[in-house]
């Protein structure tokens, strides 16, 4: 069964990652989807591997931090796909790990306007498309530190819970408009972000592949495709009954 057929899915940040993970699965259960990213070569890649596979893709150069740049190519993948029904807003970075006293305004801007302001303006410019429709579903990436926090990248942890209160004032705005709004709230999953953060560690990446999966009660770091699996449900249909509300995918992590 395919869970989205005939839907059009706006993924940001879409080449690599949860991104990339999201993009596949939701080609292959019927949605057309547009890869939107800044990583040009991987973008096209991934479109590649999707029509390969029978699946309808196109990729788009797009930073999110960029207003008009997202107004514009909203606009493309509608004239393009005729309409749009899903957004997976997905792009952001890890920024500094630096205590706050030591973080610069532009260092701490660098996080918010990707992070916030990114998820703001695809919104923005996602919600008229969804109205002409008359249902849609926004998906924000937030994290298990949207929720709890740690003594680490203070800007990063305030711009995921800054994405989980987004999520719910827009579920209760567009509710009646059959706009579902959710935010999914990934623990540590294996990625390129993940990678780059670790690498940071003091006694090396695979020390810190080790001491963050003893984090998680079931022993290990997740997949993007648990956090894609989560996409497609609060993507398709299956979810109707669901705006405002929080998907943990955590492997125990934040019930300790």
């Amino acid at each position: 069964m395919k869970r989205v057929e005939n839907k059009v899915a706006i993924v940001t940040g879409g080449s690599l990652g949860i991104g990339e993970a999201s993009c596949l699965l939701l080609a292959n259960h019927g949605a057309k989807v547009a890869v939107t990213d800044i990583k040009d070569e991987e973008g096209k890649k991934l479109v590649s591997k999707i029509k390969e596979a029978g699946g309808e893709a196109e990729f788009w150069h797009m930073n999110t931090a960029n207003e008009e740049e997202v107004k514009n190519i909203f606009s493309k993948i509608k004239t393009k796909f005729g309409k749009i029904d899903i957004l997976v807003n997905n792009a952001g970075i890890a920024g500094v790990n630096k205590p706050t006293h030591e973080i610069t305004s532009q260092e701490w801007d660098e996080v918010m306007v990707i992070n916030v302001k990114g998820v703001f303006y695809c919104t923005k410019y996602a919600v008229p498309f969804m109205l002409e429709n008359g249902s849609g579903s926004i998906i924000n990436l937030s994290s298990i530190y949207g929720i709890i926090s740690a003594p680490d990248i203070p800007p990063y942890h305030a711009s995921k819970g800054a994405v989980r209160e987004m999520t719910k004032t827009d579920a209760l705005l567009y509710a009646k408009y059959k706009i579902r709004v959710n935010s999914i709230h990934p623990g540590f999953i294996y990625t390129p972000l993940v990678e780059n953060f670790g690498s940071q560690f003091p006694e090396g990446l695979e020390k810190f592949r080790q001491e963050t999966a003893a984090l998680h009660p079931l022993g290990h770091m997740g997949e993007p495709l648990d956090i894609a699996y989560g996409v497609l449900y609060l993507a398709s249909d299956e979810s109707k009954f669901m705006t405002g509300s929080e998907l943990v995918i955590d492997g125990g992590y934040i019930a300790k």
